[in-house]
């Protein structure tokens, strides 16, 4: 009991300490739920904003029983939350959730329930979440890469199925790897060559799928030798048929074509994933690592097919021919029914995923980054953000706003050492409140606070929910 009233007491004393942070300003939510142990429906709400130092914080303040996670269900537990605190919905302007129809939906949404009473909490779809649907676009869309990914399953399940074949597996890997450097074609290091093993993909992690496939490579050898083991020696018919079939499948060209091919796709993309799972990233560099990601696929399209060709090493798959060997029909078939139309869907689902990035609101925000001295700065773009928030900016301030810009310009690009190598607007931000400037430009600044209160993605509130371990 007295460790309860501490936690307690400790709980009371943090949040006011972060509501005071807050002073009354404009924040954006970040909503998720999950089950606890016991299988009731818990829902944590993250308050994103920006503390006195111009910093980008995000605040976990609650977590709550809900009986349900409908639309209405989830509001009136997030107003409840913000009530609790003295926060107003109207002071929301932003808002971020997973996808679930239930918290996107059009018409029931949550997203349309706030914002109908709050027009200005504008509602970025969790960009994690985005990024793995286009995964899971590229499987339904190609039926290659769908059956690529069912034998990946099927051999992981098979291969991990006991201890015995796990052992059998890290075993065959360990003496392959000391054969290698006592031919010292690779070499030792600290941390080179660490233990692969067999790990599954998880259904809402980009990451998870890149490093599945990453152990699949190097492991394949091993991995081949567990399943002919089975083949022979399996305690059942089912299981020497369910091997026979899995290595008739993953020894082919095309399979291994694909492993590599779909390897390099989300590769590309690895970067985008791991900026998005950091709590405190802004909205304008996610959007700048989104379009290289998708410049880096446009040349893989057009530059790529002899290097993915010289990534089928003959050496790790022994037996394997090239494309060539199988006939120019064959290896145009790879080329263009199979490699094109992969990462043109790629790229057409991260167009359609990512549509807000077109949006007058980031493409306005993206004319704030201070990067190379201001280089993508557009007064037109910027006025026309402002104009995004008219709770904010009446016709008296977007006037005000417009002799401030001309000044602000100038005042950046004149040298000044606290100005001259931001590399976000993050950075924007802080440097105008450390420099005394945060009031000077205040019609500037509130457009770079809103910015910045955008959320990109819900790592935190998953993480929140991740470490629960007990019944709530």
């Amino acid at each position: 009991m007295i460790q309860k009233d501490i936690a307690n007491a400790c709980a009371k004393e943090t949040l006011k300490a972060i509501i005071g942070d807050l002073n009354g300003d404009y924040f954006g939510i970040l909503v998720d739920e999950s089950k606890d142990i016991s299988h009731k429906e818990q829902m944590a709400l993250v308050l994103r904003f920006i503390n006195k130092n111009g910093e980008v914080v995000e605040r976990f303040i609650g977590l709550v029983h809900v009986s349900d996670t409908s639309a209405c269900s989830l509001k009136k537990a997030i107003y409840s939350l913000l009530s609790v605190h003295s926060l107003s919905p109207s002071k929301i302007r932003g808002q971020s959730y997973d996808g679930a129809s239930n918290k996107k939906g059009e018409i029931n949404g949550l997203k349309t329930l706030i914002m109908k009473d709050s027009p200005l909490a504008y509602y970025i779809h969790c960009f994690a979440h985005q990024l793995q649907l286009t995964l899971v676009a590229i499987a339904k869309k190609h039926l290659d890469v769908e059956d690529f990914f069912d034998h990946v399953s099927n051999v992981l399940n098979v291969v991990g199925g006991s201890f015995k074949r796990r052992d059998l597996l890290r075993d065959h890997h360990a003496k392959k790897l000391e054969q290698l450097f006592e031919s010292s074609e690779v070499q030792k290091g600290q941390r080179l060559h660490q233990e692969r093993g067999i790990q599954r993909p998880g259904d809402t992690r980009w990451g998870s799928h890149f490093k599945t496939l990453d152990n699949f490579i190097v492991i394949f050898s091993s991995i081949v030798h567990v399943l002919e083991v089975i083949e022979l020696e399996g305690s059942t018919s089912s299981d020497r048929n369910q091997s026979e079939y899995l290595l008739t499948k993953i020894k082919t060209f095309k399979f291994i074509f694909v492993l590599h091919l779909t390897l390099k796709v989300l590769a590309m993309s690895n970067e985008l994933s791991k900026i998005l799972q950091k709590k405190d990233q802004d909205i304008v560099n996610a959007v700048e690592f989104l379009n290289i990601t998708k410049k880096r696929l446009q040349d893989m399209r057009e530059n790529g097919w002899e290097s993915l060709l010289d990534d089928l090493d003959e050496s790790s798959f022994p037996g394997k021919s090239k494309p060539k060997s199988s006939g120019v029909s064959y290896a145009h078939h790879l080329h263009v029914e199979v490699s094109f139309v992969v990462i043109d869907v790629q790229l057409q689902e991260l167009n359609d995923c990512f549509d807000v990035v077109s949006s007058n609101l980031l493409l306005g925000m993206g004319s704030l980054n201070p990067v190379n001295s201001f280089s993508n700065f557009d007064k037109g773009k910027i006025m026309t953000l402002a104009k995004c928030y008219p709770s904010e900016f009446d016709d008296g301030k977007i006037r005000d706003l417009s002799y401030q810009l001309d000044t602000f310009i100038i005042h950046m690009r004149s040298g000044s050492p606290k100005f001259s190598n931001l590399q976000g607007i993050r950075d924007l931000a802080e440097a105008l409140v450390e420099a005394n400037l945060a009031e000077t430009y205040s019609l500037v600044y509130l457009l770079v606070k809103l910015t910045l209160i955008l959320p990109v993605a819900t790592a935190t509130v998953e993480l929140i929910l991740q470490r629960k371990d007990c019944k709530i």
